[in-house]
């Protein structure tokens, strides 16, 4: 039977509903978080909230606008909430094999002075943003260059676009297609921790106008308020934090990751546009689809392939090539494929411009049999080789 595509993902995600929701591997926090916000709006109807509808009900419906409001706000923070954990935050798909265009071949010589071809792989390559020249790394394990701004997360074990950070609290990579509901997440969560701090300071007052008493008798006579109302004040500190970073962040065309990994280094910002420019790109461009299509069936041989295949580990000079192939046979069988490949484009090219010159075609035929045995024997040994690393 055909699998599905969340089915064989090598990444550490967890797919509810068939592949449509996806969560990163630590989603039981979301439990704590939802907790977080629920139970204080629920000591806040239930203790504050209710007495106040009782207090402005005679005269107007203020009363009952206070808990409405509360109700319904936090059901939208709940509801951006859910957004920001269950997208795809822009997963790079992996790739099956390491990108053959950028191979290159050399020629290593042995201490017998034979000549063995080898293929080497740059560590990094430029690419051009803004029209400004930026290094971009491969990665080991998704098997690509990663696209300009792009991480991979360690907890998820996925290559992530524009990536920000990693977020226990929503239990999900924050990155391109889920930034923009991460703010609105962080910023609600303030406005409502706000709110529910001046309604209880408002029923505090309440209390001192009918006992005409201190603010200590009144916060004597409901305790809850009191806790409710050191609750939130903490509570401010962390998600108003978060919301002026994010706001300079925002403002500046920067990512947490890049904010706190090159802050030192003083570079150049090549993303930033301007302030309003910047603030558009978050909030009035068109989120792009996902570039995983999770619930497409896969066949088979491949899902199995998939499964079961270890990505290969690659070791790199200081000059940015690839030294040695320390991988499986399989990986060995790879690097063997794209090798013979060329060598039959290079065939193919050579018989064009002989039109026919039989004997000196086999003499070509002859050397490159005998390249073809050494590079078989060279895919043998690096093949060995991984499996004894």
């Amino acid at each position: 039977m055909a699998k599905r595509v969340y089915q064989v993902w090598k990444g550490n995600n967890k797919f509810f509903l068939g592949g449509r929701l996806i969560f990163g591997p630590d989603a039981r926090s979301l439990v704590v978080t939802i907790s977080l916000i629920i139970v204080p709006v629920i000591i806040f109807c239930v203790f504050v909230a209710r007495h106040l509808r009782h207090e402005f009900a005679p005269r107007y419906n203020a009363g009952y606008a206070i808990l409405v409001t509360a109700i319904v706000f936090t059901l939208y923070v709940l509801l951006i909430l859910f957004q920001t954990s269950t997208r795809d935050p822009g997963i790079v798909p992996r790739n099956a094999h390491p990108p053959e265009e950028e191979f290159r071949h050399d020629t290593h010589v042995d201490i017998g002075g034979r000549q063995t071809p080898t293929l080497q792989l740059p560590r990094t390559k430029e690419v051009l943003v803004n029209g400004i020249p930026v290094k971009v790394k491969y990665c080991d394990t998704c098997m690509l260059y990663r696209p300009p701004r792009c991480s991979h997360c360690s907890i998820c074990n996925n290559c992530v676009e524009r990536f920000d950070h990693h977020c226990p609290w929503v239990g999900q990579c924050i990155g391109m297609r889920n930034y923009r509901f991460f703010f609105l997440f962080v910023s609600s969560a303030t406005i409502l921790c706000l709110y529910v701090f001046a309604m209880t300071g408002l029923y505090i007052k309440v209390l001192m106008d009918h006992s005409e008493g201190t603010i200590w008798k009144a916060m004597k006579e409901s305790p809850v308020s009191v806790i409710l109302m050191v609750y939130c004040f903490s509570a401010l500190w962390f998600v108003g934090g978060l919301t002026g970073f994010h706001l300079y962040l925002m403002c500046t065309n920067q990512t947490t990751y890049e904010n706190f990994r090159y802050r030192a280094d003083r570079r150049m910002n090549v993303n930033d546009r301007g302030c309003l420019n910047n603030v558009a790109e978050v909030f009035c461009t068109t989120i792009q689809p996902s570039r995983n299509k999770f619930r497409d069936y896969v066949k088979e041989e491949e899902a199995q392939r998939i499964s079961t295949t270890p990505p290969p580990r690659l070791s790199y000079m200081s000059d940015g090539h690839r030294a040695k192939v320390e991988d499986d046979l399989e990986f060995g069988g790879d690097l063997l494929k794209i090798s013979q490949r060329h060598n039959v484009d290079d065939m193919e090219e050579i018989k064009g411009h002989l039109h026919g010159s039989d004997s000196v075609l086999d003499s070509v035929l002859d050397c490159r049999r005998q390249d073809d045995v050494q590079s078989q024997s060279w895919g043998r040994r690096s093949g060995s080789w991984g499996m004894t690393t």
